[in-house]
């Protein structure tokens, strides 16, 4: 297949899960993943990438990761666009195909309740409101 994305990160936010009226799962989220180099104040950077799941995929999903998870996901870009106030607003998504658990389930739970009792430098936090989505 051409067109194949693998990505290791962690999840900025918990996935949001959606059923279309006839009966399908639609899951989404965002995926933080750190540049493999250092910018001129010595910090790696982070590319934060949209991800979107269907059917069992986005059930399971937004079950089993949530905001700090760590994972690594396979998947294929998806390109779209929608019209928003009279604006065509153009979208690229990474549609996942398989999900992988990178660390235990203990030590998601560590991080997730350090995440909550700390606040990072680095942490960013990405306001979507539901009229800028395309479902």
């Amino acid at each position: 297949m051409m067109n194949s994305v693998n990505l290791t990160g962690r999840l900025v936010a918990d996935p949001e899960l959606r059923y279309s009226a006839s009966g399908t799962a639609f899951a989404n989220s965002t995926i933080a993943v750190q540049r493999n180099f250092k910018n001129q104040q010595g910090e790696y950077e982070s590319d934060f990438i949209r991800l979107t799941a269907s059917g069992k995929r986005a059930e399971t999903f937004a079950n089993y990761f949530h905001k700090g998870s760590l994972l690594g996901i396979s998947g294929e870009i998806r390109t779209g666009s929608y019209e928003k106030t009279g604006q065509k607003v153009y979208t690229t998504d990474v549609n996942i195909n398989q999900l992988t658990f990178l660390e235990s389930k203990s030590s998601n739970q560590n991080t997730q309740s350090s995440q909550q009792n700390n606040q990072y430098s680095n942490d960013k936090q990405i306001n979507i409101d539901d009229d800028s989505l395309p479902f």
